[in-house]
Parts: C-alpha cells; sequence; structure tokens
C-alpha cells in the first residue's frame, strides 16, 4: 500500500501467517516454564514481559528481534507468565524466524533451536559462503 510505513515488524510477518498459541491460551496454559528453562536459572526468563506491540499485547522474541503479538484475553495478574509460555511455545516449536535463518546463515557450530528442547539438532557445522549465481571476484590489481 503506497504511503504505509512500517516502524516495526512482528513475527506474523516475518513467518507469513499466525500461529495458534497467538489466539489460544489453552495451547499455552500447561506449560511448565521451570522444566522449558535450561538448567535451574529462570534469571532469562525474568527478562521477558508483556509488553504492547501495535496497541495488541506482545512479547519481544529476541532470535528474531520481532514482536510476537497475543490476540487472546490476558487474566489480570498473569501478564508476565503468560507472555513467557507464548514465547516458549514459539521456540521450542523453532517458529522464531532467527532460528529458521541458522540453517542457512550460522557458521559455527550450535543448537538449532536452542536449549529448550532435549537432543536438538546441530547447525553450522559446514558452513560456506554464499555465491551469487553469474558473480566472479575482481581480479586483483
Amino acid at each position: 500500500m503506497a504511503g504505509t510505513r512500517t516502524v516495526s515488524i512482528d513475527a506474523e510477518q516475518l513467518a507469513g501467517k499466525r500461529f495458534a498459541y497467538q489466539s489460544d491460551i489453552s495451547l499455552v496454559e500447561s506449560i511448565d516454564l521451570m522444566a522449558a528453562t535450561p538448567g535451574d536459572d529462570l534469571n532469562w526468563l525474568e527478562d521477558i514481559e508483556l509488553l504492547v506491540e501495535d496497541g495488541v499485547p506482545a512479547v519481544f522474541d529476541r532470535n528474531s528481534n520481532s514482536f510476537l503479538k497475543i490476540y487472546f484475553e490476558i487474566p489480570e495478574g498473569r501478564e508476565n507468565e503468560l507472555a513467557r509460555k507464548v514465547l516458549i511455545k514459539h521456540l521450542t516449536e523453532g517458529n522464531s524466524y532467527g532460528i529458521q535463518l541458522k540453517d542457512v546463515h550460522c557458521k559455527f557450530p550450535q543448537v538449532d533451536i536452542g536449549p529448550w528442547v532435549e537432543n536438538p539438532r546441530s547447525v553450522g557445522s559446514d558452513w560456506k559462503p554464499p555465491v551469487l549465481e553469474g558473480w566472479e571476484a575482481p581480479a586483483p590489481h
């Protein structure tokens, strides 16, 4: 649309779709944050809070530098808990765009999804720089 300016990108724009857990609280209610957290340290989750993006409740996904909007009714007093559960669901299902980019762009070995899942796949051990078809390096001077 001409004249429209986007100042932020949300997870729906990156994925081209809305995820069911953004609209259905029952899909995140049973998530045990302690069990989903690597080790016994929940400190990283303490930084995750419910925010508002474009007037809609949202949680920030650092992996893709985007907002994950939440469309279900959030009971008072559970704002941060539910934001954290939605984010964990998003990460463990591999739906974060930043996680998806690792297959192609990861330059050193690491787990694809992260320590939130058991036996994650490893990526980045065979990275090769992308090559543009038909491009040749300039001759040295």
